[in-house]
């Protein structure tokens, strides 16, 4: 009896119960910009200004993972976006993009390109994003090649790696193609016009 409580101690005891904080909410230690827009840290949430960049965490790529991400609009009209399975650290903005996926952040936008879709390659199910000036709850789980996506408690897609996609219709949407099943992880800044802030990017194994 005496080694079974001991087992079951070591176990509940594993590393990986508990959230790893990636951003301490102060500045932006373990995390680098690429492109012309920035990140600024106010009130101890990210925010998002200028144009289009990339701001991604150097610290390791993720895998068989659960990435959560906590953020909030102004309006309908704000755009971002959660960069996963970047093979790479990224030396552009547009990186993310075409080597990585998109998990969309866009209240106004078709099933395609709307909050929590990948970017025109897997449609939501359902709208699940709150009002601007709200917090909003979006855990990615990445598991091999699948994608699981989860708003405010709310599953809205599910997309794996090698279904069929769409034909790539414009020059600025993802090329097609695998990704790998761990990555880089990383925030966009989409445009001058858009204000988004981020206040908790955690993961959990």
């Amino acid at each position: 009896m005496r080694v079974f409580l001991v087992a079951l101690l070591a176990v509940t005891a594993l590393p990986g119960a508990s959230w790893e904080q990636l951003f301490n909410g102060k500045d932006l230690t373990g995390w680098k910009m690429t492109g012309p827009g920035r990140f600024l840290v106010e009130d101890g949430a990210l925010k998002t200004e200028g144009g289009m960049g990339l701001l991604y965490y150097t610290g390791k790529p993720f895998g068989n993972t659960t990435l959560r991400v906590v953020f909030k609009t102004t309006g309908e009209r704000d755009n971002a976006g959660v960069f996963i399975r970047m093979p790479e650290p990224p030396a552009d903005p547009w990186y993310g993009v075409h080597n990585g996926y998109e998990v969309q952040i866009d209240a106004g936008g078709d099933d395609w390109h709307s909050t929590g879709a990948i970017y025109s390659l897997s449609k939501v199910t359902s709208r699940a994003q709150k009002p601007g000036g709200e917090w909003n709850t979006m855990d990615i789980v990445l598991k091999g090649q699948t994608t699981t996506v989860i708003l405010n408690g709310k599953k809205i897609n599910e997309f794996r790696g090698d279904q069929e996609v769409p034909p790539r219709k414009m020059w600025y949407e993802p090329v097609r193609g695998p990704r790998p099943d761990s990555g880089y992880i990383g925030l966009q800044n989409h445009d001058k016009n858009s204000t988004v802030f981020f206040k908790e990017i955690s993961v959990k194994r």
